[in-house]
């Protein structure tokens, strides 16, 4: 299981002492957050601060692009040091050449489906995607309500991956908090984006521990091993 506190509900006049805070917690990844006020009706942060915050860890950055033309943006992350980058299915027929892309440049490949889209439509594209992010609140802001209709789409993703002997990780993201993490960890989601439930308590290496042990408590399967930290 793969714990990644988003950086979105981070404190941003510090995001330096959270970036500590984050680098002895113990979550294996750090989401970040990358809305451009088109795709989504909010805008986070750039190319620019993810480079200047690469420097001070060596976690996975995990960056998930709600934007309406990645491509533009997309060698500026892969530059600025990103491990991963997730981009959406509601952009249609960009998908496979912004998959293409992203594998291209060396990093990770994710796939985001949103609350109101069909996950049938990700199927073409399982066999090129490192992870699959079922988003379980609709995208834009942090600290939304779960969306509990999601939960069947996160047991398909893992059912499919299952009988078609796929390695793709099932992460979620949006309303994640000890109980919701658990019911998804249950219906079969490895990797567990959480913002406010996480970035929000004082003791940020307690609420890893805590979410860790509630996800693993239900027996889903194993992640696949998580990625290396970043070296040098």
């Amino acid at each position: 299981m793969i714990i990644a506190p988003s950086l979105l509900a981070a404190n941003y006049t510090r995001l330096a002492n959270d970036v500590a805070r984050h680098r002895a917690s113990g979550a294996e990844w750090l989401h970040l957050d990358i809305m451009d006020g088109h795709f989504v009706p909010n805008i986070s942060f750039g190319p620019h601060l993810v480079k200047a915050l690469r420097p001070l860890t060596r976690v996975f950055f995990d960056a998930h692009l709600m934007c309406s033309q990645p491509e533009i943006l997309l060698p500026m992350f892969a530059e600025a040091g990103v491990d991963q980058i997730t981009i959406h299915l509601e952009l249609g027929d960009q998908v496979t050449p912004l998959l293409w892309k992203i594998r291209s440049l060396g990093c990770q490949v994710g796939l985001a489906v949103n609350p109101p889209t069909s996950i049938a439509l990700a199927q073409p594209y399982l066999e090129q995607i490192d992870l699959l992010l079922v988003m379980t609140v609709n995208p834009g802001f942090g600290g939304q309500s779960f969306i509990y209709e999601c939960l069947p789409k996160v047991q398909q993703a893992a059912a499919w991956r299952r009988e078609r002997g796929l390695d793709y990780r099932i992460q979620v993201d949006g309303g994640i908090n000890f109980q919701t993490a658990a019911e998804c960890a249950r219906a079969g989601a490895d990797v567990f984006v959480s913002g406010t439930t996480l970035f929000g308590q004082r003791n940020l290496k307690a609420a890893v521990a805590r979410m860790r042990k509630a996800v693993n408590s239900v027996g889903s399967r194993p992640s696949p091993v998580a990625a290396p930290a970043r070296q040098g």
